[in-house]
């Protein structure tokens, strides 16, 4: 008896050891878990419901708690959590807002109503065959590609736009010109046009500094200009991995604009350039508070005067727009933004920025170091600081917008041309047929 006692002693002493490791390994590290079930809940919210896909895991990026994962609900919430509903996630779908990861369902109020009557591409007929584009597009799809090869390039869209008129496109299977298309880091463009249009209103202006009010040290030398330019100082790490400050910004904070404003500067502002979206999405908070918008800044000053109904740009829980990473929008509409940008802020016959915003956006400033060369206000361009091109092939003049996974917006003032190529290509090289696709398509249109 006495043996016996022993022995369910030691095996309670065990058990008590065990759950309480279990519980310490959990307990620390359960900000990486939750970032993990965030980005499940959130990509299964927004692919479902903002873009009425029915597979959620084919449509974003594979994530590395796949196998230990459970998702269930759609936008009711969609819940996300780990094996016995451990690092519990939830994601909320609002009308004109589309999804947001918050505890309880957020309340950004009602979503201002965008009518399509301002963009002259949204009910634009099919254009018809140009067999000379239609070759070109065929190689972006990767038509003479094996199957293999083909779905690993992963394009669903391709829009071209000459002269302002719709001249050719083409979707995947399972896409057409309805479907809302995640932009990644192309909102970061769009991000630079609404700071333009607030520019433009007198609400903002480049150059102002004491941008939060926490922001009582150094911190509160950084401009408007320097979030755009990101050469603001502050801390960060864009790399794409659980724990990282990107992650962590987009899929465990719910004020993800207090979180980054919270970094340290790990060098003065305006002396490096330091690719983040923590940048970016600091700015959109300083113009949501500045307009008192809110969620609702994207769509009343800019996607509303440009028409573009089908585009959500998604919040955080405390209502700030994700401009760094979370705009959904068609395809159409993704080159209705290049056409705005083309036309220098010019649209139906108003100037919604101010003259000289897309210069100044394509100006390459001096620094002492930085991890994108060629970048400027939200913009990348062909033309890089030494004067080389980035794609020989192209016009200098050649700018562009670019997004995770392949998203690629390009426009060619001195051909008055945007080409939009929508994808998901996680494994391989999109861009060599993306600047192929342009250098064609300038071809084909004489």
């Amino acid at each position: 008896m006495r043996i016996l006692r022993r022995a369910v002693t030691v095996v309670a002493i065990v058990v008590l050891v065990l759950i309480a490791a279990f519980t310490g390994v959990y307990l620390w590290q359960q900000p990486i878990l939750l970032t993990g079930t965030g980005y499940a809940a959130h990509n299964a919210c927004a692919v479902t419901v903002v873009a009425g896909r029915d597979d959620p895991a084919t449509d974003l990026p594979p994530n590395p708690l796949v196998p230990y994962l459970q998702v269930d609900g759609a936008d009711d919430p969609t819940t996300a959590s780990l094996i016995a509903g451990l690092a519990r996630q939830r994601a909320w779908f609002t009308d004109g807002f589309g999804c947001t990861l918050a505890d309880s369902r957020p309340d950004f109020g009602a979503a201002s109503i965008i009518e399509s009557g301002a963009n002259a591409f949204t009910d634009a007929p099919r254009p018809p065959p140009n067999p000379a584009l239609d070759e070109a597009i065929a190689l972006a799809f990767g038509d003479e590609l094996s199957s293999t090869a083909a779905e690993q390039l992963g394009t669903r869209a391709v829009v071209i736009v000459k002269d302002g008129e719709l001249v050719a496109e083409r979707y995947a299977d399972g896409f057409d010109a309805d479907t809302r298309q995640l932009g990644w880091s192309m909102s970061k463009s769009v991000a630079s046009l609404l700071t333009g249009v607030l520019v433009e209103q007198g609400i903002v202006s480049l150059d102002d500094d004491h941008l939060r009010a926490e922001w009582t040290d150094q911190r509160a030398d950084i401009t408007i200009e320097q979030l755009l330019r990101m050469t603001s100082g502050l801390a960060w790490d864009e790399t794409y991995d659980l724990g990282t400050p990107i992650t962590r910004m987009l899929y465990l904070e719910p004020d993800m604009g207090a979180y980054v404003a919270s970094l340290p500067l790990a060098h003065d502002p305006g002396a490096e350039q330091l690719y983040s979206s923590g940048s970016t999405t600091v700015l959109c908070a300083v113009l949501a508070e500045r307009t008192g918008l809110g969620a609702d800044l994207p769509r009343q000053a800019l996607l509303g005067p440009l028409g573009l109904s089908s585009a959500i740009f998604e919040p955080d829980a405390a209502g700030t727009p994700v401009c760094s990473s979370y705009l959904w929008a068609t395809p159409r509409d993704w080159a209705t933004i290049g056409q705005f940008a083309l036309q220098n802020g010019q649209w139906n016959g108003e100037q919604l920025l101010p003259e000289d915003w897309m210069r100044q956006s394509l100006m390459i400033t001096d620094v002492d170091r930085t991890d994108d060369p060629g970048f400027g206000m939200g913009w990348r361009t062909n033309t890089m600081p030494d004067g080389s091109l980035r794609w020989p092939e192209l016009p200098a003049d050649t700018f562009y917008a670019a997004g995770h996974d392949g998203q690629k917006m390009l426009i060619v003032p001195s051909e008055q041309l945007v080409v939009v190529r929508m994808g998901f290509t996680p494994e391989a090289d999109a861009e060599p047929l993306q600047v192929r696709l342009v250098e064609d398509a300038i071809s084909a249109l004489g």
